[in-house]
């Protein structure tokens, strides 16, 4: 990377101004969403006794339901519309009982793992609830007393506040008006924590600003289905309208709508053509012939499209940067340097990846989790939709009700894995056996990674492995994310069998982590986290609960503590 053709050098002036301005942009950006908003009874915020005046109702005065009454009854009030609520943010790392995390360092010197969590503003991805299940006939009781309800809270609310929306209004709703989509990632660094820290402080902010370019639609609107098969070629719809010798039958309307999908599509092709062909000039290599498959020229952008250039684009901003950089060891005169030599005026300089040259990397695992109304995802009657991200070997599990299995929803992208050797043999040089039985590539074990400049001509990408997983409600009990310092200890069985015996996703983290670093001989940084679904409280019912593996966690536990009965 020391010296480099006029074409390379072009690309890594536009990088550098592009980085440049996602780095400004941090200055006024807002920060990472830490909590959620949610509905909570405002009799339990601010107890009173006033709040007892619909108690005050004479016994006399009341009457039982009698089928054949000539005046039909009042319908049951339908739960959060009757009582007085307020709407309050609850920091996610502070609700230990649907969220639980724990970090290690082993016997490493410092940790390289890092993890984030929260809310990111995102349009919804959830599968809509049909309308017979979310909408009550228009004659039905029920309908009438909602409509009614509606009523008095326009007439109790002031004149000049009707119709502001402005701030948190009063649903635990995101900005743009979808339920809250929440953020769940954990980042294994090799070679230092510098890559691994700038995906947890920047990471959700590329997701965020690509979904505002690619025009991302909800889908709980009715003219965004995500998910839903067969992309559509508008171009060709557009030309020969309905098939029949290019007479069109479809209305104004619907030509305008077609052209507006258009103009989506091919703004996207021309932000995916852009990207791409920045890592050819940049790189070239691997990247001379890499289409992503996520990538589309028939069909308007989806989820997996605005993840998959987001990574890309990460990942690209955080290579350029270290290729602007000078080696240190190389370079007598840049070594001798003082720290604060590229200050301005006594603002310090923000570098990406630090001051000095990483050659490290780091592998990545985001869980995305939506829901088709505000009520949270871990309701035991609220049905989601997760989309799961994937860059390397960190993983993630997802516990069945049903019967207490452990779901791996990623792959670790090692060169022993056949669809990722098919990939890169054509580039790489060798693939190599360690003394310890795995197989690299060039000397890494991932395949897949963030960073890792010298690595990336033979073909070792961040493109994500994405997933999409519909959660029925109550299916699953929780989800677990981990680095490989316990994904490479302990197996998936082990793991959810440990969260099932704790009391609280907290403690299951914490336990996780306590016996991976216990059984563990190489003491790697451990790093877990543990998200209660909506089957939490069924968690011990499937599959005779953690006894499955309770004899062997045992049987390890005891090794461990006898150094000198583990095999040598």
């Amino acid at each position: 990377m020391g010296c480099c053709t006029p074409r390379a050098c072009q690309c890594l002036w536009r990088i550098q101004r592009s980085t440049a301005s996602v780095i400004d942009a941090q200055t006024f950006r807002r920060s990472f969403h830490e909590y959620f908003t949610t509905h909570l009874p405002s009799s339990s915020l601010h107890p009173d006794s006033r709040s007892a005046a619909h108690h005050q109702l004479p016994r006399a005065a009341s009457k039982p339901h009698t089928p054949n009454s000539s005046k039909e009854p009042s319908p049951a009030p339908v739960a959060g519309l009757t009582r007085d609520t307020t709407v309050v943010r609850i920091p996610l790392r502070s609700a230990k009982h649907h969220f639980g995390v724990s970090v290690s360092r082993g016997t490493r010197p410092y940790n390289e793992d890092t993890y984030q969590a929260g809310v990111i503003e995102l349009p919804a991805f959830a599968k809509r609830v049909p309308v017979s299940l979310s909408r009550a006939p228009v004659s039905s009781p029920l309908q009438a007393y909602r409509e009614n309800q509606r009523r008095q809270r326009e007439e109790q609310q002031p004149a000049d506040k009707k119709g502001d929306t402005d701030g948190e209004g009063t649903s635990a709703e995101g900005a743009s008006g979808d339920p809250q989509v929440f953020y769940f990632g954990v980042f294994d660094g090799h070679g230092g924590a510098e890559c691994s820290g700038f995906l947890r402080e920047n990471l959700h902010n590329y997701i965020e600003e690509a979904a505002q370019k690619f025009q991302l639609g909800s889908s709980l609107q009715p003219r965004h289905e995500q998910g839903e098969p067969g992309p559509i070629n508008v171009e060709m719809r557009l030309k020969t309208g309905d098939g029949q010798g290019g007479k069109s039958n479809i209305g104004l309307a619907g030509k305008e709508e077609l052209k507006g999908e258009t103009d989506i599509i091919r703004h996207a092709i021309d932000l995916e053509k852009s990207l791409i062909q920045s890592w050819r000039d940049l790189v070239g290599g691997y990247f001379r012939r890499f289409k992503p498959a996520a990538f589309s020229t028939s069909a308007p952008p989806t989820i997996s499209t605005v993840l998959t250039y987001a990574f890309l684009r990460a990942d690209l901003d955080f290579v350029g940067a270290q290729a602007r950089k000078i080696d240190s060891e190389t370079d007598s005169v840049q070594s001798d340097a003082p720290l604060n030599a590229s200050d301005i005026l006594g603002h310090p300089s923000r570098q990406v990846g630090g001051l000095k040259w990483f050659k490290g990397g780091s592998t990545c695992s985001v869980a995305l989790i939506s829901t088709p109304s505000p009520t949270p995802f871990w309701h035991p009657a609220t049905p989601s939709t997760m989309v799961v991200a994937h860059v390397g070997d960190t993983r993630i599990l997802l516990c069945r009700t049903s019967d207490g299995k452990a779901i791996p929803v990623t792959a670790d992208h090692h060169p022993s894995s056949p669809v990722e050797s098919e990939r890169l043999r054509k580039y790489a040089a060798a693939f190599v056996t360690d003394s310890f039985g795995e197989e690299r590539m060039s000397g890494l074990a991932n395949t897949r990674a963030f960073g890792d400049m010298q690595s990336k001509r033979i073909g070792v990408s961040a493109e994500p492995e994405i997933r999409r997983i519909e959660m029925a409600a109550a299916e699953y009990s929780f989800v677990v994310l981990v680095s490989d310092g316990i994904s490479g200890t302990i197996a998936d069985q082990e793991i959810v069998d440990t969260v099932k015996e704790a009391k609280t996703p907290e403690q299951g983290a914490k336990d996780v982590v306590t016996f991976a670093t216990e059984v563990s001989s190489e003491g790697d940084n451990a790093t877990c986290l543990v998200v209660r679904l909506g089957g939490w409280e069924r968690r011990s019912e499937g599959g005779g609960g953690s006894m499955g593996t309770k004899e062997s966690r045992d049987w390890r536990r005891q090794e461990a503590a006898v150094p000198r009965g583990r095999r040598q």
